[in-house]
C-alpha cells in the first residue's frame, strides 16, 4: 500500500504557524488533539485521507461512552432477492428530517447524543466539513463483517466526502476497483488493503465511491469488538 501513500506533514488548524491555544482545545471538548501528520492515500479514481483523530485516552474514553450510550438494532438486509441476517449490529443517528436506505431497508436516525455530538464537532475542527448523519456498525469479533459496497445512496449529497472513524479492534479495510471485481472483471487493479486504527480517521473524498468498492472481511483470529461511525452529508429525497 506504500506505493499509494503521499506523507503530508503535520499541519497547524489556524494556519499561522502557532500551537493551538488551550482555549481552541477546550472548544474542540476540551480534549487535546494528537500531532499526528496526515496520509493521502491515492490511485486511479481513488482520494483517501488518513490520520489519526484521537489519542489513545481519548478513543478509549469514547470507546466506553459508545459502548453504554449507544442503541443498536440488529436486523435484515436484502441481497439478490433474499433476505438475510446483517452479520453485525447497525444504527443511524442524525438531523430528524433525514432518512437512510441501505440493502432494501430505509432508516430512520435517532437524535443525537452528546458523544455523538463530540465526534462531529471534531471532525468539523479537523476537517472543516460539517456531517448531519452518522451510520455506525459494531462489530463483535473478526467473524462480524461488511462485504463489498459503495457509499453511492440517492440520500447523500452529490460529491460530498465520507468520514469513517474508528474505535476498538484494528481490522483490514478493502478498496476493489469496479472494472477489477469478479469473473467478469475487465481490468486487472490491485486491491489497497488499509488498517484502521483506534481513534483514527478516513476521510474518503470524491469520486472513491464512484469507482472504488470497500468491504471488512472476516478476521477470525480477531476477538475484539469494533465500532465504526461513517459521517456523512444527507439532505431529504425530495430535494434532490
Amino acid at each position: 500500500m506504500d506505493r499509494f501513500v503521499v506523507k503530508r506533514p503535520a499541519e497547524d488548524p489556524g494556519g499561522d504557524g502557532k500551537k493551538p491555544r488551550l482555549e481552541d482545545e477546550e472548544e474542540a471538548g476540551g480534549l487535546s488533539r494528537p500531532s499526528v501528520p496526515s496520509q493521502e492515500i491515492r490511485a486511479q479514481g481513488l482520494s483517501l485521507e488518513y490520520r489519526l483523530l484521537f489519542s489513545r485516552a481519548e478513543a478509549d474514553a469514547i470507546y466506553q461512552q459508545l459502548e453504554k450510550e449507544v442503541e443498536y438494532f440488529e436486523g435484515k438486509g436484502r441481497m439478490f432477492g433474499k433476505w438475510h441476517q446483517i452479520p453485525r449490529k447497525q444504527v443511524t443517528y442524525g438531523d430528524p428530517e433525514l432518512t437512510y436506505t441501505y440493502s432494501g431497508v430505509t432508516f430512520s436516525p435517532k437524535p443525537w447524543i452528546p458523544v455523538l455530538n463530540h465526534i462531529r464537532d471534531r471532525l468539523v475542527l479537523e476537517t472543516g466539513h460539517a456531517f448531519n448523519f452518522v451510520v455506525i456498525n459494531r462489530y463483535k469479533d473478526g467473524e462480524d463483517h461488511i462485504g463489498e459496497h459503495r457509499d453511492d445512496e440517492k440520500e447523500l449529497v452529490p460529491r460530498s466526502p465520507i468520514a469513517s472513524v474508528t474505535f476498538g479492534a484494528c481490522r483490514d479495510f478493502v478498496f476493489r476497483h469496479c472494472d477489477s471485481r469478479g469473473k467478469n472483471a475487465t481490468r486487472h487493479i490491485k486491491p489497497i488493503r488499509l488498517q484502521l486504527e483506534h481513534g483514527s480517521l478516513l476521510m474518503m473524498k470524491y469520486p472513491t465511491n464512484v469507482y472504488w468498492y470497500h468491504s471488512l472481511p472476516i478476521r477470525r483470529r480477531v476477538l475484539a469488538p469494533r465500532i465504526n461511525l461513517t459521517f456523512r452529508k444527507m439532505m431529504p429525497v425530495g430535494n434532490k
